[in-house]
């Protein structure tokens, strides 16, 4: 049984999951639409081959950008839209209560929130994590995605939203040095938000995105964020790896836990923190020269 849900899937050379991924979303969506950046490989093939409707968009360097480019220029007609990543799928129980209770929602819920869980050398990660809940679901209309150079997302501007016990998972197939070369591009965007925290370096880009930037949800996001921010560079990268590998017991997971913890709760946000020295050592605080100096060297214009 399908719901009236359109899921919307952003790609680019996506052929090594792409399968999986629109089977999966089959299970539970009316309609599945990519919004493709052009790929070179089968994606576009594979994905058509299995019914989904594709549409291209030039990628800017801007996921938010890109997915709402997607809400204002597909022909969505259900009343509900999930946002899914490639590498992304949804499990059995979650596929199963998003069946069971949206037909039984309260007419003031318009968003539903999901847990996400990432694997790791093919390993579920489970211990040292902590709990990542994304709002995905959301009525047609009632949702906009935030403009962030990081971590982006799902705002409502209606509604309210609800959590829900299942579990979607984060499960990329490509080699290690793929996942750090990603890592090593997400680290600049990173280090711009934190700056932003900082600096006040970005304003909001539409008027959506300016009326959630001051409302409690967005502060809220901002304090938690910003807890992290005051804390020392470098010292506080070293202090969330012990966090996580000891104190949420990462250890328990062998060499893949170490790992995991490793590269992504240390190694990245080292990445982070020597992007934002270099940065402030050859730019100051001169916002001016912050802005040039990260269009310069890492052609990001703010």
């Amino acid at each position: 049984m399908s719901l009236s849900i359109s899921t919307i899937i952003l790609t680019y050379n996506e052929e090594q999951h792409i399968e999986r991924c629109i089977k999966n979303a089959q299970r539970f969506s009316e309609s599945i639409f990519l919004v493709d950046s052009y790929s070179s490989d089968k994606t576009v093939e594979v994905a058509e081959s299995l019914g989904a409707k594709v549409y291209q968009n030039k990628w800017e360097n801007n996921y938010a950008k890109q997915f709402n480019w997607g809400l204002e220029n597909l022909p969505i007609t259900t009343e509900w839209v999930f946002r899914l990543d490639a590498d992304e799928y949804l499990m059995n129980d979650l596929i199963l209560e998003i069946k069971n209770k949206i037909p039984q929602l309260e007419r003031d819920i318009s968003g539903v929130v999901f847990e996400r869980k990432m694997y790791f050398l093919d390993t579920l990660m489970t211990k040292g994590m902590l709990q990542m809940n994304m709002l995905r679901l959301f009525k047609y209309g009632h949702g906009f995605c935030e403009e962030r150079w990081m971590d982006e997302h799902i705002i409502l501007t209606k509604g309210e939203s609800v959590l829900f016990n299942g579990y979607f998972v984060d499960h990329n197939l490509n080699p290690l040095g793929w996942w750090i070369q990603k890592h090593n591009n997400y680290s600049i965007r990173e280090a711009v938000d934190l700056l932003d925290l900082e600096f006040n370096l970005l304003k909001p880009k539409t008027q959506q995105a300016e009326q959630y930037a001051l409302s409690a949800d967005a502060e809220s996001k901002r304090n938690k964020k910003k807890k992290y921010a005051n804390m020392p560079l470098f010292w506080r990268s070293f202090i969330y790896f012990l966090y996580r590998y000891i104190f949420k017991f990462g250890f328990t997971q062998g060499k893949e836990g170490f790992l995991w913890h490793f590269l992504q709760g240390w190694w990245y946000r080292t990445l982070v923190d020597a992007k934002i020295y270099e940065i402030k050592k050859a730019s100051g605080t001169d916002l001016e020269k912050i802005k040039l100096y990260i269009l310069e060297k890492y052609n990001i214009n703010l």
